[in-house]
């Protein structure tokens, strides 16, 4: 017998509003999809937050026994800089500051995504599709929107008619939004949109003579829309209709709704049964803005190399960090937060080393049985990850006072105690199992900071023989020197 056919699992459908007992379409699989970055520049820290919250809920998936085709996709090319389908695409944009090919920018940029996730321990996707790499597919569903009459072409553009789809269908039921408001609250037209009504959305965009990134198309040499890829992508890897379709809250609206409307609008049936949205990450109480300079990225926060925080963190730190919030609550990323999460996770690491050293006793003065239901019952909550937190630390306490003399438990119960606390802390909230000296971060930082200091000491004396060989010293060892305006930092592989 399979764990998910004993443990019910309860979701948040935004859709609803509502928490809704999961029901997959087929039985023993789930298929869930998750909107993947925008490879234009370093991931950013709030999107690693998102990506991190469905991680968990893809490991505790598999750890029920599940069989889960997971697909996180990587957009490289037709994300606009304006959800209004006007401005330059990102990643073209990036390419003309920097004089380099669009595709030497999505190369570096999806690199530095899969260095911090491997870093911060996640597991790969089952799939990994790119938005170049499925034009055709995008092509042959806007040929099935034009055909079902909910879209129109202009001037070798295409756009979907929100009008159009709203009399007989709802856009706005993911958000709550009424297309009347939209109207209401929405700038006219300036004259030169190709759109019927400001609410439309591009599918596909005529290409400018100096946009690099250009496919031919029925319409004209272009670009498709970017919700289009995310429809495209995720039915044709999980099926017309599939289970969960999870990102950040963010993307909600409009991204999420035009997917609704796409997927509807072609295939004449709503894509999927579970929405799931993560909320933000806040930097010191106030949203991270690279306007403001409120913003740290996750090299920055695991090397210390920053102005925010007072030290570098371990990855599991960080992870169990995000782990003591709910992923649909806003999470505050301060430096006393951070040091009290450092803090509990190496007592939870403390208390899980210990119990390999435990002996059974005659009796059990611990319910271990009940204690591990309840840990599956606060994950089967919504992936209540604080809730499972307390039970682990309340099981930390049986484990000291076991230790101590004061409690005890028979063979039966401590095995299944040591397996329940391995299975929800590395294999569910993805931790690992590192002490305080093995991290070593202060100690290191340290290190590398004379380092540093002795490297520009011999630059100034134009000794370059020794300047280089501390640099690649320091490279063989994982440890990345970066020289900038305002000094040289440095980052561990």
């Amino acid at each position: 017998m399979h764990l998910y056919e004993e443990q019910k699992i309860q979701i948040y459908n935004t859709l609803s509003g509502k928490k809704e007992v999961f029901k997959p379409i087929q039985d023993g699989y789930v298929g869930m999809y998750v909107c993947g970055p925008t490879v234009y520049s370093n991931v950013h820290l709030g999107n690693v937050r998102t990506f991190m919250s469905f991680d968990m809920v893809f490991r505790y998936l598999k750890h029920l026994g599940y069989k889960v085709r997971y697909v996180r996709n990587i957009t490289d090319a037709g994300h606009l800089e304006n959800d209004a389908d006007v401005g330059e695409d990102k990643i073209t944009k990036k390419a003309r500051l920097e004089q380099i090919e669009p595709m030497e920018v999505v190369q570096r940029y999806t690199v530095d995504f899969h260095n911090i996730l491997k870093t911060l321990n996640f597991l790969p996707p089952s799939i990994e599709p790119t938005a170049t790499g499925h034009i055709i597919e995008q092509i042959e569903l806007i040929k099935m929107i034009i055909d079902n009459g909910f879209a129109y072409e202009v001037n070798g553009s295409v756009y979907f008619d929100v009008h159009k789809f709203n009399e007989n269908h709802d856009y706005g039921i993911l958000s709550k939004r009424n297309l009347e408001d939209l109207i209401h609250n929405t700038r006219a037209l300036d004259g030169q949109s190709d759109k019927k009504n400001p609410q439309d959305f591009a599918l596909w965009k005529r290409a400018e003579p100096q946009h690099i990134m250009r496919w031919p198309s029925p319409w004209s040499d272009g670009f498709p829309g970017w919700h289009l890829e995310c429809t495209a992508m995720s039915t044709k890897y999980l099926g017309d209709n599939f289970d969960i379709h999870g990102g950040g809250m963010d993307l909600k609206f409009p991204h999420h709704e035009c997917e609704i409307a796409q997927s509807e609008a072609a295939k004449k049936q709503a894509p999927v049964n579970y929405w799931m949205h993560a909320n933000m990450l806040h930097l010191n109480g106030q949203r991270m803005s690279k306007s403001t300079g409120n913003v740290v990225n996750p090299n920055e926060l695991l090397s210390g190399e920053n102005t925010f925080f007072s030290k570098a963190f371990a990855p599991s730190v960080i992870r169990f960090f995000n782990a003591q919030s709910s992923y649909r609550s806003v999470l505050d990323l301060t430096d006393d937060g951070l040091l009290a999460s450092e803090k509990g996770f190496f007592r939870l690491m403390d208390a899980i080393n210990v119990l390999d050293e435990l002996k059974a006793g005659d009796s059990s003065t611990f319910n271990v049985s009940e204690w591990r239901q309840k840990c599956y019952d606060a994950m089967n909550d919504d992936f209540n990850s604080p809730i499972l937190i307390a039970y682990l630390f309340e099981a930390a306490k049986q484990i000291n006072q076991i230790k101590d003399g004061n409690a005890s438990l028979v063979s039966k119960d401590l095995d299944l105690l040591k397996k329940t606390m391995n299975d929800f802390t590395f294999d569910v909230l993805g931790l690992v199992n590192v002490s305080k000296a093995d991290t070593g971060t202060d100690k290191l930082a340290g290190a590398v900071e004379l380092l540093i200091e002795l490297r520009q000491q011999a630059r100034a004396n134009k000794d370059f023989a020794l300047s280089d060989k501390i640099r690649d010293d320091l490279a063989a060892k994982g440890i990345q020197l970066n020289d900038g305006k305002d000094g040289t930092t440095f980052t561990t592989n």
